[in-house]
């Protein structure tokens, strides 16, 4: 029979082990990655991305819209990044991505991949295909694609439905600053009934800009789950993140309706 001091042992040994990496998890990621960085201006773009700021396909770079704006103010109508003439149509469209495809670029086959996902540029639409992207983007360093593989293994797109795998590709990418990532962990966490672990990824997300994990403290401190402290540590952080991400051209563009 095992001796108690040997069941000891091994409890505090494992308890150890889980709290070092609740120290990697919660300690990583705290600031968002390099490509969620306007190129130009060098400021975090707001979320969500897909709505502030556009993709050039010929370089795979997410351009502010308050920067693509001011380029077009001053009479630029090639790539607002690299000078590349826009493409005209989808299959020029196609062919840039492909050119990028096939030297290996992770954001770019990310990118191919999003289109087979919901048939867009003219493709079919190929679930299985674009989780194979997904895959190689991520393996080639894509923090986008570990999120889409999460999204992908969380609903069945083109995988088996699989909530521990999905978890494991957010917990990957929200330590390297993925926000949606990060936000997503906590609702894992919800649904098995860890809150205090959920308000901590919360905690983390709001304070990068996220407006849906700031919205999700403040019901989880009306409901008792979160305290009035951590509330008001979201909503500063919160604040602080947006004044980060603006500017006289963002502004500008918004107002026009860019």
């Amino acid at each position: 029979m095992l001796n108690r001091d040997f069941i000891k042992f091994a409890y505090e040994q494992r308890k150890a082990e889980l709290e070092a990496d609740d120290d990697e998890l919660y300690g990583r990621g705290l600031e968002r990655p390099e490509g969620d960085f306007c190129p130009i201006c060098t400021l975090p773009i707001p979320l969500r991305m897909d709505e502030h700021s556009v993709i050039e396909i010929c370089c795979m770079k997410s351009i502010c819209k308050g920067c693509s704006l001011a380029s077009q103010k001053r009479g630029m109508v090639d790539c607002a990044f690299c000078r590349t003439p826009i493409a005209k149509n989808d299959d020029e469209k196609l062919a840039f991505i492909r050119a990028r495809v096939e030297k290996k670029d992770p954001e770019a086959i990310h990118f191919l991949a999003t289109k087979y996902n919901h048939g867009h540029l003219g493709l079919r639409k190929n679930l299985r295909k674009a989780v194979k992207l997904f895959t190689e983007a991520a393996e080639l360093g894509s923090v986008d694609a570990l999120f889409s593989l999460g999204y992908a293994y969380k609903h069945g797109q083109g995988v088996e439905a699989d909530k521990e795998k999905s978890a494991e590709f957010y917990k990957k990418a929200a330590m390297q600053g993925h926000v949606d990532s990060r936000c997503n962990l906590g609702m894992c966490e919800a649904d098995r009934r860890n809150l205090d672990r959920a308000v901590r990824h919360w905690l983390i997300s709001a304070k990068m800009g996220h407006w849906n994990s700031l919205t999700v403290i403040k019901d989880s401190f009306m409901r008792g789950y979160a305290t009035k402290e951590q509330y008001e540590e979201a909503l500063r952080g919160y604040q602080v993140a947006i004044e980060e991400m603006k500017s006289h051209d963002r502004d500008k563009a918004k107002r026009l309706g860019y």
